[in-house]
């Protein structure tokens, strides 16, 4: 039996909870888990937001942990490997599927998502606020050694959400990005576009964010209750990347941002649904899309490089005892700006 902790309905408290596993199977590994980030995406499906919620649920998708019991099958990790999980834990890594031959595994017909999903077997997949984990090995990531555990916990989700599109659009040196949203995912993509050398302005409509962005690598702040500061930003970027619940009426100043032939990538899900006029995109002559969780070699790409360039998330640290403060906090927009749950104690030099 694996302990978890478990929601019963939406909205519910966690409470103590344990389920039995799958069986390991021969591209199985189980890993004990040291820590797991809280992502927004956590509090959406507690809270049964999407309308796809299942319960009880074990939510949690940015976990760190030891490798401790593989299938005969895996290879390439060993026991005792310190090994990070994001959002999938399944796909079906076929030669011909048009997903998986090109690194875009969580399009697969057949992909499992950490929790929430379900297997071929009909077993349902539980996630990280636990003391262990079973997934295919293939989506189990070694940590590079410079990074610990606690800081790359939030890469396994929100790291890797915001650089998978700026690997995909080829973001380089000069180019102009702006992020909108500075939280658990604006403040990693202001680290990952600075590291790429762009041209980095950062939308908060909190002042006193202003220091701490361009601390994290915004070569201009924008405060947007500031009508000329906002003005000025007319036709000003190449790209614009959206990490907050953005409301439909937000998108008309959006639009103006950006520059002729640019795009604006959705990276937050809000539960609300968004409605545009096409006018919009056809007098703006922007395009508009969204990005899904990173592929396996690109979630290998953004752990390497965030080691190699200093790209750390900024967070708080709880024991998993201590979930349902963690969660409240995500769900009232106090965190800064990520919450990772610890599986061990808690001594006064890791405050």
């Amino acid at each position: 039996m694996i302990k978890a902790w478990a929601c019963n309905e939406p909205k519910g408290k966690l409470a103590e909870w344990s389920y039995k596993p799958r069986e390991l199977g021969p591209q199985d590994v189980e890993i004990k888990i040291d820590c797991c980030g809280i992502c927004g995406s956590d509090v959406h499906y507690l809270d049964g937001d999407w309308g796809n919620s299942k319960y009880p649920a074990v939510v949690g998708h940015e976990i760190i942990g030891q490798v401790v019991s593989k299938g005969a099958e895996v290879t390439h990790l060993s026991l005792g490997d310190r090994v990070g999980v994001g959002a999938q834990v399944f796909s079906c890594m076929e030669p011909d599927c048009i997903s998986c031959s090109r690194d875009l595994h969580p399009h697969c017909k057949k992909q499992v998502l950490t929790y929430g999903g379900k297997y071929a077997d009909g077993e349902q997949s539980r996630g990280g606020y636990a003391e262990a984990v079973r997934v295919n090995a293939h989506f189990a990531f070694k940590i590079p050694e410079k990074l610990s555990s606690a800081e790359a916990a939030p890469l396994m989700c929100a790291g890797t959400t915001v650089f998978t599109p700026m690997i995909r659009f080829g973001l380089k040196k000069g180019d102009r990005v702006g992020v909108v949203g500075i939280g658990g995912l604006g403040h990693l993509a202001l680290q990952f576009a600075n590291a790429l050398g762009c041209e980095v302005t950062a939308f908060s409509h909190s002042p006193n964010k202003k220091e701490e962005c361009l601390k994290l690598g915004a070569n201009k702040v924008v405060i947007t209750t500031d009508e000329e500061e906002v003005r000025k930003c007319a036709r000003s970027l190449d790209y614009l990347f959206i990490t907050s619940n953005a409301k439909t009426s937000d998108f008309s100043a959006y639009f103006t941002w950006v520059d002729f032939g640019g795009k604006i990538c959705l990276l937050a899900a809000p539960a609300s649904k968004l409605e545009f006029s096409p006018a919009l995109f056809i007098h703006n002559e922007v395009y508009i899309g969204g990005s899904a969780i990173g592929g396996i070699e690109t979630i290998k790409e953004t752990l390497d490089f965030a080691a190699k360039n200093n790209v750390r998330p900024i967070i708080e640290r709880l024991p998993m005892s201590r979930c349902n403060e963690g969660v409240e906090r995500v769900r009232d927009g106090k965190v800064r700006y990520r919450v990772v749950l610890e599986n061990r104690p808690i001594t006064s030099s890791m405050l």
